[in-house]
């Protein structure tokens, strides 16, 4: 997949692989996808005791890089103030938490099983 659409594509696929995963743990989810003027938030989880705040990170493999390593300072910051809006609007007594969730599909869509590493309290 080379195009931006396939991209975009491939990338909603792994936010839903996470977001089966994350649902398989026993989490809710609030909202996929959740985007306003300062950014987005792939997704937006509880668990009863955390409002996870995920970003999702999709790869073939690590060859060039994992992919917790596109989530730089700046991502960072971005996520941050998209995360304090969504509280704004949704306010919660649960403790928000920042969690990046790597999916590794060497097949694309057409993999059978991706490899999902978890990152819990990815930044403060």
């Amino acid at each position: 997949m080379s195009g931006g659409g396939d991209r975009k594509l491939l990338g909603r696929w792994g936010e839903t692989v996470a977001a089966e995963d994350l649902r398989r743990k026993g989490c809710v989810i609030e909202a996929a996808g959740w985007h306003c003027r300062f950014g987005e938030i792939d997704i937006v989880a509880s668990d009863g005791k955390y409002l996870r705040f995920v970003e999702v990170k999709l790869r073939k493999n690590t060859r060039f890089a994992q992919a917790r390593e596109a989530v730089d300072a700046r991502k960072q910051e971005k996520l941050r103030v998209t995360a304090q809006y969504y509280l704004a609007k949704n306010p919660t007594d649960l403790q928000p938490r920042f969690d990046v969730v790597e999916v590794y599909a060497p097949e694309g869509t057409a993999t059978r099983a991706p490899e999902i590493i978890y990152i819990e309290n990815a930044f403060s």
